[in-house]
């Protein structure tokens, strides 16, 4: 696999500084923005996974942390959904003025918590985030948002998953637009059964290159 583009990014969020992790497939014609769940970080493996497989399909990706390590000490941030929310909106907007990423069609992928975040920054930015997939994600803690989300929305729970895949049911009626909840048979919450996160990443593979890929590259 080569890259155009792999590097460590320091990005200013209202504030602190957030590192993150920009890799840029070469001729890379979408880039999807990862927003880890609670407790987890930029170097997860699960995460960095799904990253691998969308590199494949030409898809670029920004794997960082929405906490600094001090901030990530204190528990009740890790559930703060519209603190969380306003890191990824301010990343997704410093990504804009990178020449490198800039023009490209941008996506959300959320694990867990982080999935909230991704929904609340897409209803935020409608002009600019095509399509969010969920991973065991707890879309119901999004907030007023969940109703406003015009991206294109795959949610993937795991069918033992069963009070996460109930609140998914729930999110689904509420989402306005296109929309999708994928069940993967026999998965619990962290996909951890074999074959189960191979599932995960080509659903949001053919996911985003459905939804991203299609979306003119915008011009300045």
């Amino acid at each position: 696999m080569t890259y155009d583009f792999h590097k460590l990014v320091e990005v200013p969020v209202n504030g602190p500084w957030l590192t993150g992790e920009l890799i840029l497939p070469t001729n890379a014609r979408a880039l999807v923005i990862f927003s880890h769940g609670s407790g987890s970080s930029r170097l997860s493996s699960r995460n960095n996974f799904v990253a691998t497989v969308l590199h494949q399909r030409g898809i670029g990706t920004f794997l960082f942390d929405l906490l600094t390590k001090i901030e990530d000490t204190i528990y009740a941030n890790r559930f703060d959904i519209p603190l969380l929310t306003q890191r990824l909106v301010a990343a997704t907007e410093f990504l804009d003025t990178l020449p490198s990423a800039a023009g490209l069609p941008f996506g959300y992928f959320g694990a867990s918590t982080g999935a909230a975040s991704a929904l609340g920054a897409a209803a935020l930015l409608p002009n600019r985030i095509s399509a969010v997939v969920s991973r065991g994600g707890r879309p119901d803690i999004t907030g007023p948002g969940l109703a406003h989300v015009q991206a294109a929305t795959l949610l993937i729970v795991g069918s033992l998953d069963a009070e996460v895949l109930a609140l998914n049911e729930e999110a689904l009626a509420v989402l306005p637009g296109t929309k999708r909840l994928a069940i993967i048979p026999s998965a619990t919450h962290l996909f951890e059964e074999p074959g189960a996160l191979n599932q995960v990443a080509e659903l949001a593979a053919d996911w985003f290159s459905t939804y991203l890929l299609a979306v003119p590259q915008l011009t300045n």
